[in-house]
């Protein structure tokens, strides 16, 4: 998303036209209704994660970080961290190890609210985006994304709360996603991936700091799981500066709020057809109700500016 780039921009690194795919705003569809909306400024970028990988590695590495692939984590203490028979002395020490993080663990760090999980695949397809905006397809069991990451390749991706819904499955039940993949040859392997609004009372504790995953998530229908970590290595990276990691903590909670809140207002949409027939009506004949709620959720209108556009919405839906 635009907030989400910015952040990746203020950490040094730079997605080309040739590494990325750019997309001006987000499209809603159901069955019988669709609705869309431009970015209020500038645009997306949907890569490939081996693509943004690299991009890291070579800036980290060009800022003199030592890389030590294959090395295992097996354990901390105070100061510095136990990779098998070695031990590195650390004066901070980051746990951006993922959702089932061990640095968590091992600090003893926060104690997590118990999310709703829900099931996530995707898998990439050889052919040319059809659209510029990232499409979100509203099914009865489930909701589809398609999002161009090349001139010739499309991602696409699967929610549900069904532990056994695959993306096979979720092509049956959206028709018009799986008419726009017909021909298409699959080019990567499915993946799959467990997402959810998942909170933790801390994300610090003494010199030991989380980030990413291993410090919470939000439910994947935002768009901002990668956003939210690179914002927060923003706020961090002050954070280690000033040698205060006590702020990172109101720093990390202010960051997900506005993604937190708008996981838990799109999900109930989620298995709820009638709802997602009534809103996207809305959107489609109040469209500037639908601008301002996606500028809100890239942090570019603030929240007391919302507050006619929910009314005209609600009461969109109880008249539409």
């Amino acid at each position: 998303m635009p907030d989400g780039l910015a952040a990746l921009e203020r950490l040094g690194i730079q997605l080309g036209v040739h590494d990325a795919f750019r997309f001006r705003g987000i499209r809603f569809l159901s069955s019988s209704v669709s609705a869309d909306a431009l970015f209020p400024a500038g645009y997306g970028l949907a890569v490939r994660r081996t693509s943004l990988h690299r991009l890291m590695i070579e800036c980290a590495a060009q800022m003199g970080a030592e890389l030590r692939w294959g090395a295992v984590a097996t354990g901390i203490s105070h100061d510095g961290v136990r990779l098998g028979s070695d031990f590195v002395h650390a004066r901070w020490i980051i746990g951006a190890d993922g959702t089932n993080s061990r640095v968590r663990r091992w600090a003893g760090i926060g104690n997590r609210f118990r999310p709703r999980l829900r099931y996530a695949f995707r898998r990439h397809y050889g052919v040319a985006p059809w659209t510029d905006h990232m499409e979100v397809y509203w099914g009865q069991h489930c909701q589809g994304y398609a999002t161009g990451v090349g001139e010739d390749q499309v991602c696409i991706a699967l929610v549900s709360h069904d532990p056994s819904f695959r993306l096979e499955d979720g092509l049956q039940e959206l028709p018009l996603l799986r008419a726009k993949l017909a021909g298409a040859e699959a080019v990567s392997t499915e993946r799959g991936a467990i997402t959810g609004n998942r909170q933790f009372s801390r994300v610090w504790k003494g010199n030991v700091a989380l980030i990413g995953d291993a410090s919470g998530t939000v439910d994947a229908i935002t768009g901002e799981g990668l956003g939210l970590a690179f914002s927060q290595a923003v706020r961090l990276a002050e954070c280690l500066e000033s040698g205060d990691l006590a702020a990172y903590q109101s720093a990390h909670r202010e960051i997900s709020l506005r993604p937190l809140y708008m996981a838990r207002s799109m999900l109930t949409l989620d298995r709820r057809p009638w709802l997602q027939e009534r809103t996207l009506r809305v959107f489609r004949e109040h469209p500037k109700v639908f601008c301002r709620l996606l500028a809100f959720h890239v942090g570019a209108l603030p929240p007391t500016r919302l507050v006619w556009d929910g009314l005209k919405l609600g009461w969109g839906l109880l008249t539409v």
